[in-house]
């Protein structure tokens, strides 16, 4: 069986570059004849040209759509696999295979099938307002707080609609979480067959840390509104109980005057993964719809519980009361409360701990996600790809 995995990583890796490359990477150790067509926002220009070309590139490529026809028919794939296109690729190659009658599967990581920026989320809050073709909104709005962005990111959502690029051309979409799933087919036009859910990748450690002990509350992740870092800073406030924040950014203003609040630069994934060892619980508290954040199987896999808003595709990874706990997203007071009973209670933080961890390692290793894939590129293979007549 030969995959083709086509892939655009971000210029600062995240969650999404991570599971894409751990996808091809067990692959090809599970023996499966893999090879990537790939472009990193890493080689874009700085400044105005490159920003440009990124702009003219993520509506239509011609030098990666035709680098792309070559490559399909140079390796002669069984099936491709899709990731995250934009901005260097475009949607425009899924075209080329349909032509070839080559089946196309994809994963979603976000929402960039509804959303022009892939979020649904303005200034922290949930934004539903470009669903249904509306996408100027993200103009009106400059969701992107560059209009060039917005115009750039907004244009090139309403394009891949309209021609149908993705619904049209991929025969199969792979979401880590159901309710990513149903949103696709509620508000994207996605057939429920067309659908199938597969949870990314963790590898637990041989011995799993020990949260009774952690030191502190947990935060992994990007400095940004969506991420619910206001109602952080509040329940920081509001217990005093020690906080340590890990990512690639500065201080946030809202922590930066809270003596129980230290800021953790970390510059690569061993100081994460690392990291999580100290903790006594990481905190999720996001206010966007969250589809499956890595950092949440990081921890788990760890043996640490895991506190999450109660939003989007949280639910499903943290059960309430046996993995961990969750809170109405932007409620800082019953997310200190939830801090709080934590803290004060060790045991329970170590059962939490564990069940979370036998969870990971029961839905999200290696076989048992590389069986799945391999599963739906068999039945691809098997029957002729079912795209509308309309949009082939």
């Amino acid at each position: 069986m030969r995959i083709l995995h086509a892939y655009n990583l971000h210029r600062y890796r995240g969650g999404a570059d991570n599971a894409t490359l751990a996808t091809v990477e067990m692959l090809q150790e599970a023996g499966v004849e893999v090879r990537s067509f790939a472009y990193s926002s890493q080689d874009m220009r700085p400044g105005l040209r490159g920003k440009l070309a990124a702009f003219c590139s993520g509506v239509y490529s011609p030098t990666a759509r035709a680098a792309f026809a070559r490559t399909l028919d140079t390796f002669a794939p069984d099936v491709v696999h899709a990731h995250k296109l934009y901005p260097l690729i475009s949607p425009w190659v899924l075209p080329l295979c349909s032509e070839r009658g080559i089946p196309v599967v994809m994963t979603i990581y976000d929402y960039q099938l509804t959303c022009p920026v892939g979020m649904h989320s303005r200034h922290g809050e949930e934004c539903t307002r470009c669903l249904g073709g509306r996408e100027y909104w993200g103009i009106l709005r400059n969701c992107r707080e560059h209009l060039t962005e917005s115009v750039a990111y907004s244009l090139r959502h309403a394009v891949a609609r309209h021609f149908h690029l993705y619904d049209g051309h991929v025969d199969r979409f792979v979401t880590p979480t159901d309710f990513a799933g149903r949103w696709l087919v509620a508000h994207a036009g996605v057939s429920p067959g067309n659908v199938v859910t597969i949870p990314y990748v963790f590898d637990a450690p041989d011995s799993a840390a020990d949260p009774g002990a952690g030191k502190y509350v947990a935060y992994v992740g990007r400095f940004a509104p969506e991420k619910g870092l206001a109602t952080l800073a509040g329940a920081a406030r509001a217990t005093g109980l020690p906080f340590e924040l890990a990512g690639d950014a500065p201080a946030l203003r809202d922590t930066a005057d809270l003596a129980n609040v230290r800021i953790v630069v970390t510059r690569s994934r061993a100081e994460v993964l690392n990291f999580y060892r100290g903790a006594r619980m990481l905190v999720v508290p996001s206010t966007w719809f969250e589809t499956f954040p890595m950092v949440i199987g990081e921890a788990m896999s760890r043996g640490i519980p895991v506190i999450a808003s109660r939003i989007g595709g949280l639910p499903e990874i943290v059960e309430d009361g046996v993995t961990g706990l969750l809170f109405e997203p932007g409620d800082h007071r019953e997310l200190a409360e939830c801090i709080r009973s934590l803290w004060q209670d060790p045991e329970r933080c170590r059962r939490l701990g564990a069940a979370a961890r036998e969870k990971i390692m029961r839905t999200s290793q290696k076989d048992v996600v590389v069986q799945r894939l391999v599963d739906v590129y068999r039945q691809l293979q098997r029957r002729e790809p079912a795209r509308s007549a309309a949009h082939g």
